[in-house]
């Protein structure tokens, strides 16, 4: 019987999520804008810093 062994060598899916609490912590965004800042986290910073 063969063993199936696997290993996550990145660390992208913490980095992601450690930048989406970031935004809604810095922007004090409500939950709604939370949840859509899942996806769209980058633009709610570039707004912010753009004006």
């Amino acid at each position: 019987m063969n063993r199936i062994h696997i290993t996550q060598h990145s660390s992208l899916g913490a980095f992601w999520f450690a930048g989406w609490l970031f935004t809604i912590g810095f922007l004090k965004l409500g939950f709604w804008q939370g949840v859509l800042g899942l996806i769209l986290w980058p633009y709610f910073i570039g707004g912010f810093f753009a004006g």
